[in-house]
């Protein structure tokens, strides 16, 4: 027992550090654009399906959280924002680029292709509520877009002598990640493609981290991403991993659910609907393991968004209940084609 808790515990740290590298590159990323996005999605209705399904398959909250604003904002319809949340896997997405690669790339295109078709159908079918009822017009700002230096040359030193708390732990946790992939404590036991990228990943992270301002460092670094998302994560993952060795090694289920697949599927689909980041990782990590086919991994990815559509059910219960059922829908009706065709 105690060695299925460490390994869940190694696994979970190796995880939650690379999503944490991955969503301080995407934040970084994100400040320096500007807000350029929202210029891209005004336009032609075609022009909004596409940036919105890019936006949603962008790893992370940020691109939904963009799309919801500007549907509170009435600027796309609601055929664009199932684009988004059908195409968007939230936090999830660093974990399975983790986990598998090679798999997630054709969950992403999967997911934009069903968003794509799922977006244009519900403007057809839905004309009368194409365009956002919500009501004021105001947006849910998450990240405020203000010019911000994110590499201040003459300051960096100065930045350094008057170190923070927040930069200093956030500096202290990077480099003991990268310690941990080095000495093989975290990560692949051997040099390969995986272990290479995670440290590379790592050391742009710490370089981010070292070089930017205080304020970007505390508003969107440390209190963002430190605080409110890594501990759900790690919370999340380590927990998902845990359950999963209970279920498959430990109470011998995994015969059972591969007995159950369209239960599984169902299950799948109704925990999607939870409008949070976590749930759906028990089924990405079933799968790893084989314990369910790629039909319930995909309907699950399909039917839920993170929590990109939180500020959503804040400014219109209507709407977010609307988008959920057409989501729930798409995901049942992918998720049976695939398990009737052997996936």
């Amino acid at each position: 027992m105690s060695a299925m808790f460490i390994k869940s515990l190694t696994h979970a740290l190796m995880i939650t550090g690379f999503v944490f590298v991955m969503m301080l590159v995407i934040e970084y990323l994100n400040v320096l654009s500007q807000g350029l996005w929202k210029q891209g999605l005004r336009g032609s209705r075609w022009k909004q399906y596409l940036l919105a399904a890019f936006l949603g398959a962008t790893p992370g909250c940020m691109g939904a959280f963009a799309v919801v604003a500007l549907y509170s904002h009435r600027t796309v319809s609601l055929g664009a924002l199932v684009t988004a949340m059908i195409a968007t896997s939230g936090d999830e997405s660093f974990v399975m680029l983790t986990l598998i690669p090679g798999t997630a790339g054709v969950v992403f295109l999967l997911l934009l292709l069903v968003g794509l078709t799922a977006g244009i159908l519900t403007d057809l079918l839905l004309a009368g509520d194409s365009l956002c009822k919500a009501g004021d017009g105001h947006e849910f700002v998450h990240h405020q877009q203000g010019t911000c230096n994110c590499f201040p040359r003459g300051q960096i030193a100065q930045q350094w002598r008057n170190c923070t708390l927040a930069r200093a732990v956030l500096v202290v946790a990077l480099a003991l990640f990268v310690f941990g992939l080095l000495t093989g404590q975290l990560g692949p036991q051997v040099w390969n493609w995986i272990r290479i990228t995670l440290l590379l990943t790592s050391a742009v992270g710490l370089f981010i981290v070292a070089t930017v301002p205080d304020h970007f460092l505390e508003r969107h670094l440390w209190q963002h991403v430190a605080r409110q998302h890594v501990p759900r994560i790690f919370a999340w993952t380590f927990g998902a991993l845990l359950l999963m060795h209970l279920l498959v090694d430990q109470l011998q289920l995994g015969d059972w659910m591969q007995a159950n697949r369209l239960l599984m599927l169902l299950a799948a689909c109704v925990v999607g609907l939870v409008p949070e980041s976590g749930p759906h990782l028990v089924f990405l990590t079933l799968y790893t393991q084989g314990a369910v086919p790629f039909s319930v991994l995909l309907a699950s990815s399909i039917v839920q968004d993170g929590h990109g559509m939180l500020p959503l059910l804040a400014d219109s219960r209507r709407d977010f209940f609307q988008v959920k059922a057409i989501n729930l829908l798409v995901g049942l009706l992918a998720g049976m084609i695939g398990f009737f065709t052997g996936w």
